[in-house]
């Protein structure tokens, strides 16, 4: 009689851990998905191009500003989607990207694998953001944010151009900016989230980092 209470016993703390288990994982991939999907801190950069601004604007065409974390695992993916972007508009546009670089570090600190990788991109100028002055200027908080200006420096595109953290693929951003590039797209000011680290925040630029909201 106690074999069989102890058996029972134990069928059901076997279930109720099971039980759980499952409540645990269901949890962790709905927190997964909603944390992939959360872009960062809806901003308003310029309308009109910063006169203040020290990177090149071009007279004769669109200029895109690109402002990265040279630390952020989510802007890989924002890379790869600008260089298929670059490949794509065939010399259409002069493109910049630039690592924020924080007070207290050394050059080397921003020359990570991302930096290597955007420099190897055709038709971009790599530049580092000391202090992030020029995101600053810009008015942006979040790696893998892009701005499109015309050649009179006027704002006609500002968002990401990844579809989640982290993800590479088909996406609102670079669509737009392809379009924009193309004449498919009247010129205006499109909008699209932004997926990526925090640029300024002091935690989120010294040592490791991670994606976050």
């Amino acid at each position: 009689m106690k074999s069989d209470l102890t058996r029972q016993l134990t069928a059901a703390a076997t279930a109720l851990a099971a039980v759980v288990w499952l409540a645990l994982v269901l949890a962790a991939m709905i927190w997964m998905t909603d944390y992939s999907n959360s872009p960062g801190n809806s901003v308003t950069p310029p309308a009109q191009w910063p006169s203040a601004s020290q990177i090149p604007r071009n007279a004769l065409g669109p200029t895109l500003v690109l402002f990265a974390h040279p630390r952020c695992p989510c802007t890989r993916a924002t890379l790869g989607e600008l260089d298929l972007l670059m490949a794509r508009s065939q010399g259409q546009i002069q493109a910049h990207v630039l690592f924020v670089q924080p007070p207290g570090t050394t050059d080397n600190w921003a020359q990570t694998d991302l930096w290597r990788k955007a420099s190897v991109i055709p038709g971009v100028k790599v530049h580092r953001d000391r202090e992030g002055v020029e995101a600053k200027q810009f008015h942006l908080e979040t790696s893998g944010h892009a701005l499109l200006y015309d050649s009179a420096g006027r704002l006609l595109f500002q968002g990401g151009i990844t579809i989640a953290r982290g993800h590479s693929g088909d996406n609102p951003g670079r669509s737009a900016l392809t379009d924009l590039l193309n004449g498919g797209l009247a010129a205006q000011n499109i909008k699209t989230p932004v997926f990526g680290c925090a640029l300024l925040e002091t935690e989120a630029q010294i040592g490791d980092v991670q994606c976050k909201k």
